[in-house]
This record gives C-alpha cells, sequence and structure tokens, in this order.
C-alpha cells in the first residue's frame, strides 16, 4: 500500500498536480490545523478542492492528524525542539486513535497526505504516515 507525502511550499500548482498526477493519487488528505489562509495560495481549502476536482482527485480535510494550535504554535516559535514536537505529536496521534480509522479516509484510494512544509524532514505529515506504517507493515512511504 502506497502512501505519499507532499508540502505545497515553494511549489508551483503546475509542480504540486504534475507530482500527485505522476504518482497517480487519487486521493489528497490534508493535515493541516489551518487551510483558509490567503498566504496559501492555491493551497486554501476551497480552491485546492477545486483544482483536484478537476483532476478528478478527491480532497479530504482531516483534523485528526493536525497538531494542535498550542504544539504548532511551539514548534513554530522555537519554543520546543523537534523531538519534542515529534514525541508529543506522535503521542497525540495515539490518544486519537488515528489508526482506528485509518481505512475510512484511505478507502481504496491511493492517498497523498498534504501539508505546507516544503520537505518532510520536520513535518508532520511525516510523522503521520511513519505512524500509519506501524500499524500496516504494508505500507510503502514515498515523499514527492
Amino acid at each position: 500500500m502506497l502512501l505519499t507525502t507532499i508540502g505545497f511550499s515553494k511549489k508551483s500548482l503546475r509542480d504540486f498536480t504534475a507530482a500527485l498526477q505522476h504518482h497517480k493519487v487519487e486521493r489528497v488528505i490534508d493535515t493541516r490545523l489551518q487551510n483558509t489562509s490567503q498566504l496559501a495560495g492555491y493551497a486554501k481549502k476551497d480552491d485546492l478542492a477545486y483544482v483536484l476536482e478537476l483532476l478528478h482527485i478527491d480532497y479530504l480535510h482531516e483534523l485528526s492528524l493536525a497538531p494542535t494550535e498550542e504544539l504548532l504554535k511551539a514548534i513554530k516559535q522555537k519554543e520546543i525542539p523537534w523531538a519534542e514536537f515529534e514525541k508529543t505529536f506522535v503521542d497525540l496521534l495515539a490518544e486519537r486513535k488515528v489508526e482506528a480509522t485509518m481505512n475510512e479516509w484511505l478507502g481504496d484510494k491511493v492517498p497523498c497526505f498534504m501539508c505546507s512544509e516544503e520537505k518532510p524532514h520536520h513535518c508532520h505529515r511525516k510523522l503521520v504516515v511513519e505512524y500509519l506504517k506501524d500499524f500496516d507493515s504494508r505500507i510503502e512511504i514515498v515523499h514527492l
């Protein structure tokens, strides 16, 4: 089972959609806490959902996969190191039991977990897919 991830920062709409199409993504799962900011450009919730609809790609905003407002603020303002963010966020995923609803939002589609970070290295979307892989060893992760 292939799980892909993508960040939209520093990507043109053309590059973003081309990456999704190249990897035959059928559902984008938005893991952002906030998805309506003007700063998001083409990745604003309604605009992104429309573009994806034109490409026959489902769009799902899944708040259970987003960090809390407090945790997000702490990492952005460098109040906590990455290792603390990582542990706290993974504990939050476990507390929310996201693995129990994994099949509901994955379905039989090729999913792509999306957030704003350009690269997955210090991004919660990477933590989400790694957490899910712990529950299904068939999962293969590809960061677009």
